[in-house]
């Protein structure tokens, strides 16, 4: 088994889109149409559906929001670099929610304290970028 793909609601697909694809660099698979449901799917991710997890982002026609619950956290994503990722974010016009710095509350006697910075996606989601060495 394997993860294939993780959904979350959008109140507008064409700006979900612009954000996951334009700005985070991800790759538009597909996108689908079901006008007796009122609703489109659109697939994004870094590698291919066949071999990778990727988000499906779903709009239903009639709805603009969501709230997210208090079990919703974030989506991870590796960089190389989580101060320039974030700097390029940000010229991006990126909401940046908490800029790289160590991660909080880790074990001082670790010697790989981890770098992370979270963005947010214009539906609120959190982004959370990780820095770590990348194959």
């Amino acid at each position: 088994m394997r993860i294939v793909h993780t959904m979350i609601r959008v109140g507008n697909l064409d700006r979900s889109l612009a954000f996951y694809v334009d700005m985070l660099g991800m790759t538009l698979f597909r996108r689908e149409e079901y006008p007796s449901g009122r609703f489109t799917l659109a697939f994004v991710g870094y590698g291919s559906e066949a071999s990778s997890a990727v988000i499906e982002l779903t709009h239903n026609w009639d709805t603009e929001n969501y709230e997210h619950g208090s079990g919703y956290g974030h989506i991870a994503l590796g960089v190389s670099n989580a101060r320039a990722a974030c700097d390029a974010f940000a010229a991006k016009g990126a909401r940046i929610v908490r800029p790289a710095g160590p991660m909080s509350n880790a074990s001082p006697d670790r010697d790989d304290i981890e770098i992370i910075a979270f963005l947010e996606d214009p539906d609120g989601y959190r982004i959370e970028l990780i820095e770590t060495p990348l194959a």
